[in-house]
């Protein structure tokens, strides 16, 4: 009599009665050299389980080394890692910028907090879907893929997801932006459309960058975004006002000058 698994072979035993049941049942079902591919591990961490429980991990897991799916599900992932990521890389920037900077009551920040790490996690999500959804509906249609595949999906998804005018799309279009001009100056000297530099450029790059962004500060402040200026104001500005021993040191304004 054939093992309805191979549980035998990876050193566990027969499985429950039921267990067993259900899973020749479900056996025709399934591919039948998957069966023998899981690793024990994963055998390890199902045996505890209730058998209806079992055959739905088991399934689920064959389900997803399916290459046929591979496009779909990689949409899918994309977007539990763009909503994983984008909390991650927001919650702890929102927290400090929220109780350095932001006036107001202790419910009023954390909400703050919480609705700045919703929107950036929700953007990215969105937007790695869209692209990987597009990118992988190009390929299907033409047969390959081309690079401007990747162009024609992020256009689209930046318009549609980042396209809004808010604080967050502004930080994150803005902080895209300096690494795209690195990224293009880079390519265009590995491409030969720029001479390759002698020295290291980087010390003229700060000098420059340095001296417009004080220089915008100092005289087009309106033109910078709020969370710069509110950093920058910090640094330049309150540090040419103090009364006492208290504001020059301890705080950065008396309560007086609250």
């Amino acid at each position: 009599m054939t093992d309805p698994l191979p549980y035998k072979k990876m050193g566990f035993g027969r499985p429950r009665k039921v267990g067993a049941e259900l899973f020749q049942e479900l056996r025709p079902l399934l591919p039948a050299r998957s069966l023998s591919r899981c690793p024990s591990s994963f055998w390890q961490s199902i045996m505890g389980l209730p058998p209806k429980l079992e055959i739905l991990v088991y399934t689920v897991n064959t389900l997803l080394r399916k290459r046929r799916y591979h496009a779909a599900l990689a949409v899918l992932k994309g977007f539990r890692n763009g909503a994983v990521y984008g909390a991650k890389i927001r919650a702890p920037h929102a927290l400090v910028m929220t109780f350095l900077f932001r006036s107001g009551s202790l419910k009023e920040k954390l909400k703050a907090i919480v609705q700045a790490t919703y929107t950036h996690s929700r953007n990215l999500a969105y937007f790695v879907f869209t692209y990987k959804g597009l990118c992988a509906l190009q390929s299907r249609i033409q047969g390959q893929t081309f690079q401007f595949h990747s162009f024609l999906a992020a256009c689209i998804g930046g318009w549609l997801v980042f396209g809004e005018n808010n604080n967050i799309n502004s930080q994150i279009n803005m902080y895209l932006l300096s690494r795209t001009l690195f990224g293009l100056a880079r390519l265009a000297v590995e491409k030969g459309f720029l001479p390759e530099p002698k020295q290291d450029p980087f010390p003229l790059f700060s000098s420059i960058i340095w001296g417009l962004i004080l220089w915008l500060f100092e005289y087009h402040r309106h033109t910078l975004q709020p969370s710069l200026q509110s950093s920058m104001t910090y640094l330049y500005d309150d540090s040419n006002v103090w009364h006492d021993i208290t504001d020059f040191l301890i705080y950065n304004k008396s309560h007086s000058g609250k």
